[in-house]
């Protein structure tokens, strides 16, 4: 141990405790990767503060110590968001997670980062609220981390994601100082400050709080599971159903892959060959839910669906839900190790994509299934293989990079709410021109000159970085340059 780091940690002891502090080999193992398991690389301190004071003397002491730090929340992000590439300190915000304030009258909550974002819709539930953004992951994800990649989920397709919900965050700037944006009075004249550091992903500072909308709850749904032979009728009876002017709380695509998998988890029903089956769900008054589900049925019914079934209790509605919410865990019965792609095309090109898909799992030799946002087409192809098979991994990455680069081909983008992180800086260039990144470049260099926060996230970076970790992990892989 250097006498900088060992310097740095008795900083850090006298800021936390020595309880709340990791820097023994094995037990950062934990903390090498988040759900992006492609790219792994150990910080080489876990610091974990109780409070924004704490924060701010971390972030002080790391800049000190001139050594890089990199917030985290519980690690579900895909993109290698909380990736610390160059080691450094990793802030785990999983100790700050109370919720200081409900106000179901003006419809607004304050919160910590670290808070589960399920745990605030179990908190206003009994008085008729929820907290809208639902990621798939919302049993173990936290409201920093949804922040962080201005996330999304099932229901976005009519509550909008993250960004729309957060109306005030207090952030600690990488050089230590407090700012606070917005708030629940609303947004102040000038810039967007909040709406700007959501979906920064952690590059322009640590949040420390948040100011979050409270939606109330629906007063009546209708949940339907629709049963197609081949996912080819399941796509255009979506199609039909946006273009019919119905906009529902929730569209949800599964192919066969994932039906299998669920079915064995949860045994709901699912018939085994079917092609797809999608979750649709409308809410809103009694009078009017029952009149789009017929319309939606008749749709259906017109494509060519095999069986349309409707959930007759809360019950079968959380049954249901539950499967859709918790399929990504049942993909442990299809394989030992799976990365899951985020792109997103316009809906009408969701045959496309789809057929893509198939013919990239032959061409690399990789299995894919799929499960999606299809309402907002914003595709999740799920490739299965072993992370102890190097080869097959190399294939992995190249059949990723194959259908991103085919999304933005079809006129869409290489990431609908998992955020860019590590996984996806090289496509940046051909999503945006020079001007586009050196404007984004020059932004994050307000809120973060040295780059000491974050660094090597989201945007392609000049010089090493730590990023020779990544290519000689994955030859082939290149930094952009």
């Amino acid at each position: 141990m250097t006498t900088t780091s060992t310097q740095l940690i008795d900083s850090l002891t006298k800021i936390v405790g020595t309880d709340h502090l990791l820097f023994d080999a094995e037990e950062l193992l934990v903390y090498e990767c988040d759900g992006y398991i492609v790219e792994k690389k150990c910080p080489d301190v876990v610091v974990f503060p109780a409070t924004t004071a704490e924060v701010v003397e971390v972030v002080k002491s790391c800049n000190q110590h001139e050594v890089p730090f990199v917030p985290r929340g519980a690690g579900t992000s895909l993109a290698g968001g909380c990736l610390p590439v160059g080691g450094g300190v990793m802030i785990a915000l999983t100790r700050m997670r109370e919720i200081h304030e409900v106000n179901v009258r003006d419809g607004y909550a304050i919160v910590d980062p670290g808070l589960v974002n399920v745990h605030l819709t179990r908190e206003v539930t009994p008085d008729g609220f929820h907290y809208a953004p639902d990621p798939s992951s919302q049993g173990a994800c936290t409201i920093g981390g949804n922040v962080a990649t201005n996330s999304g989920g099932p229901h976005t397709l009519k509550y909008g994601v993250t960004v729309n919900h957060v109306i005030g965050i207090e952030v600690v700037l990488p050089d230590g100082t407090i700012a606070n944006w917005g708030g629940a009075a609303g947004m102040p004249a000038g810039f967007d400050l909040t709406g700007l550091f959501v979906g920064s992903e952690g590059t322009f500072g640590v949040c420390t709080r948040a100011t979050v909308r409270l939606t109330r709850n629906p007063a009546a749904y209708r949940t339907m599971l629709a049963i197609f032979d081949d996912i080819q009728t399941a796509t255009r009876a979506i199609s039909e159903i946006i273009g019919a002017g119905i906009i529902p709380a929730a569209l949800e695509l599964m192919d066969q892959g994932i039906i299998h998998a669920v079915e064995a988890a949860f045994k709901f029903g699912f018939p085994l060959d079917a092609g797809a089956v999608v979750l649709i769900e409308v809410d809103g008054l009694e009078v009017s839910v029952d009149d789009e589900a017929s319309q939606i049925m008749a749709l259906c019914q017109q494509v060519g669906v095999r069986e349309m079934r409707t959930a007759n209790s809360p019950a079968e509605r959380q049954l249901l839900w539950k499967c859709r919410k918790q399929a990504f865990g049942a993909i442990g019965r299809l394989s030992p190790s799976f990365c899951t792609q985020d792109g997103v095309v316009p809906r009408t090109r969701l045959p496309e994509i789809l057929e893509f898909i198939e013919e990239t799992s032959r061409k690399f030799d990789i299995r894919i299934v799929n499960v999606f946002h299809a309402g907002d087409g914003n595709i999740h192809p799920i490739l299965l293989f072993d992370e102890r098979d190097k080869e097959q991994m190399q294939r992995v990455i190249e059949a990723g990079d194959d259908i991103l680069n085919k999304c933005i081909e079809l006129g869409g983008s290489v990431t609908g709410e998992h955020g860019i992180g590590v996984e996806k800086i090289n496509f940046m260039p051909k999503l945006f021109t020079k001007d586009d990144l050196q404007v984004m470049q020059e932004i994050r260099e307000v809120f973060n000159p040295d780059g000491n926060c974050s660094p090597c996230k989201m945007l392609p970076t000049a010089g090493a970085c730590g990023m020779e970790h990544i290519e000689r992990s994955h030859p082939g892989r290149q930094a952009a340059m």
